[in-house]
């Protein structure tokens, strides 16, 4: 009849954001989504997101034990990207490594430009549009000159408007991802085995499910001008 559900967190949308939002829309309405690369990264920790930890039991039966652990026992910190229907990665950002702009850059230049864009057509590098939120790392000067020499700039980079995770189809891909590594309140004793945890969980992750994401964005482009730049259902 019903399920328990954790509260979604959005940052919340002033008159100018939701401004952003249409003119962004607007803007990309008549985009081929089949060439644009959603980019993000994503967080996993040992004992998994507040609230996973959550279940119905029977009567006298006693409550599962979990492991208790300041911040969650540590993490992992994921980048992915997804287009059309192709899963780019996972890769894992080294342990330790806090992403600024330089690292941010450096970190794309080994995984992202070296073990995926590289191998790419001439034809396919002009045409990809290169999706990025506006964390400080991605949208500082630093950032868009470097990816600028590296061929994406302008057009090829898209514009991204502020508050806006709804957007961005990659969120349902880590929505599968941790459904299926924290399932039945799993919780790991190593960084390594979360993230070979998210690397099969990724593997599971079919063609067919990504172009359903990356297929949606007409859909939630024309949700954001209906609701006049205000939040969408992901």
């Amino acid at each position: 009849m019903a399920k328990v559900r954790k509260a979604e967190r959005r940052p919340p949308l002033n008159k100018t954001h939701k401004l952003k939002r249409q003119d962004w829309a607007k803007k990309y309405l008549k985009t081929g989504f089949s060439k644009v690369l959603w980019t993000d990264e994503m967080r996993v920790s040992l004992d998994g997101p507040d609230g996973w930890a959550r279940g119905w039991i029977g009567k006298g039966q006693r409550a599962p034990v979990r492991l208790r652990r300041q911040q969650g026992g540590g993490g992992v910190l994921v980048w992915a990207g997804i287009i059309k229907d192709e899963l780019v990665g996972p890769f894992r950002v080294e342990d330790g490594v806090k992403l600024n702009s330089q690292s941010y850059c450096q970190f794309l230049e080994d995984t992202f430009f070296k073990q995926w864009y590289r191998k790419k057509s001439a034809s396919f590098k002009k045409n990809m549009i290169f999706m990025q939120d506006n964390a400080p790392s991605h949208a500082s000067k630093y950032s868009t000159a470097w990816l600028a020499r590296k061929g994406i700039k302008e057009e090829k980079l898209m514009t991204w408007p502020p508050c806006s995770p709804d957007l961005n189809p990659i969120e349902n891909l880590w929505s599968i991802i941790k459904c299926e590594i924290y399932k039945e309140g799993k919780q790991y004793t190593s960084l390594n085995s979360v993230w070979e945890a998210v690397v099969a969980a990724a593997r599971n992750v079919d063609g067919e499910q990504i172009k359903t994401l990356t297929e949606s964005m007409d859909g939630r482009l024309l949700s954001v001008l209906a609701k006049k730049g205000g939040y969408i259902g992901r």
